[in-house]
């Protein structure tokens, strides 16, 4: 059987909601595709790494981290250049520019195998959060992995948002 795919973000939700998002939709595997795996603020404190991992446990939730499918300093980069011209804030963005989405595909995608992402799956796994901090999965590069995943492999795919 083939897994679910999900992808969840940080920004908009709070500690409880956020793992009742995850307890909802029934994910048993979790996978950080962030490069830095900490947030600022006491807000968000939660999704810092140790803490992130020691509450999917107790929740019986498995934990992954791929660094591979981390955008680079240099594609974050393009994002930061594309956000200053359009005045947009981070945490305002609603898409990805596309000098961001070509630059994450040609250094990030275009290497990544979709078939080494199950061969890290155990074998019972039913669904996969893909997760990175932004609200929107347009503004994050989730959604170009879970597009990957869906058009090479068929897996479906839902977007969880706060």
């Amino acid at each position: 059987m083939k897994p679910k795919i999900v992808t969840i973000g940080v920004y908009g939700f709070d500690e409880d909601s956020f793992f009742e998002a995850l307890c909802n939709a029934k994910v048993d595997t979790f996978c950080d595709i962030r490069s830095r795996r900490g947030v600022r603020g006491s807000t968000y404190a939660f999704a810092n790494s140790l803490r992130l991992q020691a509450r999917l446990a107790e929740l019986g939730i498995r934990y992954l981290y791929r660094k591979d499918l981390a955008p680079t300093q240099t594609v974050r980069n393009r994002q930061a250049e594309a956000d200053k011209t359009t005045k947009t804030a981070k945490r305002k963005r609603m898409a990805l520019g596309e000098a961001f989405i070509t630059a994450y595909r040609t250094e990030c995608l275009a290497g990544f195998d979709p078939h080494s992402l199950l061969d890290d799956l155990k074998e019972d796994v039913r669904v996969v959060a893909l997760f990175c901090v932004e609200k929107h999965p347009e503004a994050c590069h989730r959604s170009l992995v879970a597009d990957k995943l869906r058009q090479e492999l068929k897996l479906e795919v839902e977007n969880i948002v706060p």
